[in-house]
């Protein structure tokens, strides 16, 4: 039987780097207990764990490492997508022998619905777990093709929905699944409040601050829909400034320095370099809303 009941708080976990460009272990160690700690439901390896500059070697390390130390605390889902079929299928069956709980794909850029269809369905066969239909925006699944998938297979049972605007598209997936899709919204988690009215049952933000995602998602299922949004209006200027194009990666780590989590914020090259002032910007916003220190 699939695993239909994920909903809530999966962040994506930045990857720590040591200075001479290593995973830090440690720190993402520290990462895992921190947004555990914080009221995560889910933990994911994706896009903003720049899992794309990783070795496969490194992809193993990094998957072994987030389930030795979440130890059933939270759910894995690891991003498998790959420019080609075989190489998804490697990437998702040894996430799923690593102990990854599901698999979100990306599919090929550029290919037609019918080759996205197949790419999905050989995956499907691959994996006895759940899988993640991603929608971004370098290689959008619009909603009536994510449909046609979940159709085809009974393992695509769910979506992250991150090419703008989102909140029509979660709506449009929602309505077209009729039931066989279970929509997460992504992109930062910007339109979370929005994704929610329509009909995402969670978020997969970065992992600067979960707490704030939990609170609102919270009070969201709890009926407090005006409370929800108050609430997440607060971290509106830090979300902004942290969706800053190229810079995502710098400026997540550095809030995660700051409180306390990582070392240094250093994202493997190459990258953009956020200026003195981006770094002051963020630090006064960590401090204005209190985001307080970890200590495991």
């Amino acid at each position: 039987m699939v695993d239909r009941t994920m909903k809530g708080l999966y962040p994506i976990l930045s990857m720590p780097f040591t200075d001479d460009g290593m995973i830090d272990e440690e720190d993402l160690r520290r990462e895992v207990d921190f947004c555990i700690s914080k009221g995560s439901d889910g933990l994911g390896i994706a896009m903003a764990s720049e899992i794309t500059k990783l070795s496969e070697d490194e992809r193993d390390l990094a998957t072994k490492t987030v389930v030795e130390q979440t130890n059933g605390r939270a759910k894995i889902v690891v991003n498998t997508g790959a420019p080609s079929t075989s190489l998804a299928l490697t990437y998702s069956t040894r996430a799923v022998e690593l102990g990854a709980d599901a698999v979100m794909v990306i599919p090929p850029v550029g290919i037609s619905s019918e080759a996205t269809r197949s790419y999905y369905r050989e995956i499907a066969k691959a994996v006895p777990v759940p899988i993640f239909i991603q929608d971004i925006m370098f290689s959008p699944v619009p909603p009536g093709l994510a449909a046609q998938i979940s159709e085809d297979s009974e393992n695509a049972c769910y979506a992250k929905v991150e090419t703008h605007p989102t909140p029509p598209r979660v709506t449009e997936a929602v309505d077209k699944a009729k039931g066989k899709l279970i929509v997460f919204g992504g992109a930062g988690g910007d339109f979370l409040i929005e994704e929610l009215a329509r009909g995402s049952v969670g978020t997969m933000p970065g992992a600067a601050f979960p707490e704030a995602f939990r609170r609102a998602l919270d009070l969201h299922f709890s009926g407090d829909r005006e409370g929800a949004a108050k609430e997440f209006w607060e971290y509106s200027a830090l979300l902004r400034n942290l969706g800053q194009p190229q810079l995502q990666s710098s400026l997540t780590k550095e809030v995660l320095r700051l409180r306390g989590v990582f070392k240094t914020n250093n994202v493997r090259r190459p990258h953009n370099i956020p200026d003195p002032y981006a770094l002051k910007e963020i630090a006064n916003l960590v401090d204005e809303l209190e985001l307080g220190q970890f200590h495991a």
